[in-house]
């Protein structure tokens, strides 16, 4: 494990997710679902085509099938049958005739090539074309989309509705995932207060465990919420002691920076090897990692901003490894500053902003009003983080800002 960090500096942020993915390993367990079942998991399995896609030449559209060269010697054809999708047509389309072709019909042996309806005219079975078409025209060839063998979907893909769609497309109806993990979630201080009850003096109400279990739904992953726990030091360490237990990943929140109750760092010590950060980041310098006995950990700040934006930029890569996908690359914009955006070098800063663009098209960006960890309308009202570099100072009003929307 690392030693914790003691230096007078701060870690920057890219060498803290550089040294929280160098300890874990990718999972190793599995389990078969559905396909119904299947939606935000991550393949542990390589989807391997069994068949080709479309299985067999096909029309892309509602016209007749012909011989185009027939066309370069008369623009009447006779008509022999009709090629509907699920019932093809049996014959050979031979010399100077056609057959009548729905979308998604066989082509029919013989033909080359379809004419869509709009450009012919019928006379009985007597099929007038008013198009030579080239060979191919209107078809939708055996395989263009999937070939036989071939990998449609990676493994440590996260599943999404269009991966399903691909997947059934080759006729799987379950496949092979990772097991999800089972994150624990922890508040700790005297002065919270569930939602629903009456303050007392002094106190607040928890939040940070209703942000964090609606993250966590973007991954594949089992929420225990362990509650608040007051700080004791009996009730705090039967809580931890417990969701090693229980969990392979334990997030809590409050107890790891300078001035909290000892309690929380010396249980932690106890229960495993904990790394306890001041990594350069704002908000959010105050962070925690390592390993239980058993669980991985990572101990948020307290303040609902600070534990939000930790959770996205540190966290988020942890569970990304934990659950087996593919570390996914925020999408990143470059906007003008619309005012003066302020700042102090030293952390990198995810201010909260507004994103917007005036009338020529040109992408602007605003900060969200008051910047404070404490202020959680200041990330509820907005649409993007400000990524604001550790070495930079303030931006004038039209300098580039690079942007992360929500």
């Amino acid at each position: 494990m690392l030693h914790t960090c003691d230096n007078p500096g701060l870690l920057p942020i890219s060498e803290a997710i550089s040294a929280i993915l160098l300890q874990l390993e990718c999972p190793n367990t599995q389990e078969k679902v559905t396909l119904v079942s299947a939606r935000g998991r991550v393949l542990a399995k390589d989807i391997v085509s069994k068949i080709q896609v479309p299985p067999a030449d096909n029309s892309a559209m509602d016209g007749y099938a012909m011989r185009c060269e027939d066309l370069a010697i008369s623009n009447n054809l006779q008509l022999m049958g009709t090629a509907l999708a699920g019932q093809p047509f049996t014959g050979t389309v031979a010399e100077g005739q056609c057959v009548r072709i729905m979308t998604g019909a066989i082509i029919p042996t013989g033909a080359n090539s379809v004419v869509m309806q709009e450009n012919t005219q019928a006379d009985g079975n007597t099929i007038t074309f008013k198009q030579i078409p080239d060979e191919d025209n209107s078809v939708r060839k055996a395989g263009e989309d999937i070939q036989l063998g071939q990998v449609v979907v990676a493994k440590d893909t996260k599943l999404t509705a269009a991966h399903l769609a691909l997947i059934a497309s080759i006729g799987v109806a379950e496949v092979d995932v990772t097991t999800k993990l089972t994150v624990g979630l922890i508040a700790t201080g005297d002065e919270l207060t569930p939602a629903g009850q009456d303050l007392a003096p002094g106190a607040i109400y928890e939040s940070n465990r209703y942000a964090l279990q609606a993250l966590l739904e973007d991954y594949p992953v089992k929420v225990i919420d362990y509650g608040i726990v007051k700080d004791d030091k009996t009730s705090l360490r039967k809580v931890f002691f417990q969701a090693d237990q229980d969990c392979d990943l334990v997030l809590s929140c409050g107890g790891v920076s300078v001035g909290d109750a000892d309690y929380v760092k010396d249980i932690l010590q106890e229960l495993g090897e904990i790394n306890f950060w001041k990594v350069a980041i704002k908000p959010g310098k105050p962070f925690a990692f390592g390993k239980l006995k058993q669980a991985w950990f990572c101990g948020l700040p307290g303040n609902p901003v600070s534990s939000y934006v930790t959770f996205e930029q540190l966290v988020t890569p942890l569970i990304e490894k934990l659950t087996g996908q593919q570390t996914s690359s925020p999408h990143y914009f470059i906007a003008k500053a619309a005012e003066t955006i302020r700042k102090r070098p030293g952390r990198a800063d995810y201010q909260r902003g507004i994103f917007y663009r005036d009338e020529t098209g040109e992408l602007w960006v605003k900060p969200n009003g008051k910047q404070g960890s404490g202020i959680m309308s200041s990330i509820a009202n907005a649409n993007c983080y400000m990524m604001l570099p550790q070495e930079s100072a303030n931006i004038n009003q039209g300098e580039p800002v690079k942007i992360e929307p929500f």
